[in-house]
């Protein structure tokens, strides 16, 4: 059976406002219109360290605990405790032999190099920013998991810099 003009035209008009707007389809009948999409805007207007003008102190502490919970289970708790305990995390390169990666939560990559290897790059701090802010935390999560897993994208993605700085997207 063929949908209605009306189906076909109400379909289109939500592809075009997802699109053109940011408003999210909604093919199930539900509201779906309070998901975050913030990969959709720009954040180029942020000052660093911040997630917007609308945040409250309250709002900061908030988006830290949640933050917290989602890197401990994504680590898992032996690992987060030893974050908590030393800092850091170092991880073990699985495609260059004798090359640790140091990450420290809100901080660049540490590039370590065992005696007689030899990095990809001629600094030994790696900068990847988030696309848009994200609590500290949360953002040292994902970049685990990059390491851990994806350590093809951080070849390719890192900028190496010759010094070190907090991240400049996460709070």
């Amino acid at each position: 059976m063929l949908p209605s003009l009306a189906a076909s035209v109400s379909g289109w008009w939500q592809r075009v406002r997802g699109h053109v707007f940011g408003v999210p389809e909604s093919s199930t009948g539900h509201d779906i219109s309070s998901i975050e999409r913030p990969w959709r805007r720009h954040w180029d207007h942020l000052p660093k360290r911040s997630a917007g003008a609308g945040m409250t102190r309250a709002d900061y502490r908030l988006a830290h605990e949640r933050a917290r919970e989602v890197a401990r289970i994504t680590l898992g708790d032996e690992l987060w405790q030893m974050v908590e305990r030393q800092g850091y995390l170092d991880v073990p390169s699985r495609l260059r032999l004798g090359l640790t990666y140091r990450l420290r939560i809100g901080r660049r990559i540490e590039v370590l190099c065992a005696p007689g290897s030899v990095s990809p790059w001629p600094y030994r701090w790696l900068c990847i920013n988030p696309e848009y802010p994200l609590p500290e935390e949360e953002f040292f999560a994902q970049l685990y998991l990059y390491v851990r897993d994806r350590e093809d994208i951080i070849l390719r993605v890192a900028a190496p810099q010759p010094w070190d700085q907090a991240l400049g997207r996460t709070f």
